[in-house]
């Protein structure tokens, strides 16, 4: 049942809010057409039941190159 997807996902994401933010971006992002969108949603719940939806891994720094201003003629 949903409910037991559910409950296993908020393991991970403690409000309800934010589970819905994510689980209807991740369904957006994961749907196949001529699949039922259900059968999707299921799907997004259950991945996040067994890993954590709001960025789990670590935020990388990335080099920023200084822009190089040009001067007008």
């Amino acid at each position: 049942m949903r409910s037991d997807l559910i409950f296993g996902a908020l393991s991970h994401v403690s409000n309800r809010y934010q589970l819905c933010q994510l689980a209807s971006k991740a369904t957006r992002k994961l749907h196949k057409p001529n699949t039922r969108l259900q059968d999707t949603t299921n799907d997004v719940l259950v991945r996040f039941r067994h890993n954590n939806p709001s960025g789990s891994s670590p935020v990388q720094n990335i080099p920023v190159a200084p822009l190089v201003q040009r001067r007008a003629a």
